[in-house]
């Protein structure tokens, strides 16, 4: 009965340190999940600072694309009412030159206005090419988006 009782000690206390031994894995475990839930929580925030910010950069964007289309707009009246002048200034030159008075007004009136018209056209272009840029710029946040969607839903799978 001794020797029962002794190995019955025995195993007691074998499943005691067992048991121990499984409470100190399982508080590490819950540990372990209590930093992985905080650690989730942190990238959740910096993901939504992150899909904030290139909201804000996507409306600014918009806006800066706007008021670049609004610029070509007024750049390319402009340009039509320098060629306008242009026209103009060219057909009092010819009645100038017909008339043999005031040629070298004509001319200094036409090399005028013809700067002001290629002034114009480098403006014009520079400012088309800066649509296009912001265009370009544009689709790229909305890959960019896109692709955070698709983070989002993998993200939400996994879970």
């Amino acid at each position: 009965l001794k020797e029962e009782n002794a190995v019955l000690r025995s195993k007691i206390n074998k499943l005691q340190i067992l048991s121990e031994t499984q409470a100190d894995k399982m508080r590490k475990l819950e540990k372990k999940l209590e930093e992985n839930k905080i650690k989730e929580e942190m990238e959740a925030q910096d993901l939504e600072a992150m899909v904030q910010h290139v909201e804000q950069n996507l409306q600014l964007m918009t806006k800066r694309a706007a008021k670049a289309e609004n610029s070509v707009a007024k750049l390319r009246q402009e340009n039509a009412q320098l060629q306008a002048e242009l026209r103009n200034s060219q057909l009092e030159n010819e009645a100038l030159r017909a008339g043999q008075a005031g040629l070298a007004a004509a001319k200094q009136n036409a090399e005028v206005a013809l700067q002001h018209l290629l002034q114009v056209t480098t403006s014009s272009r520079a400012s088309i090419r800066q649509l296009l840029s912001g265009a370009e710029s544009l689709q790229l946040v909305a890959d960019l988006l896109k692709s955070i969607d698709r983070i989002s839903e993998v993200s939400e799978d996994g879970q």
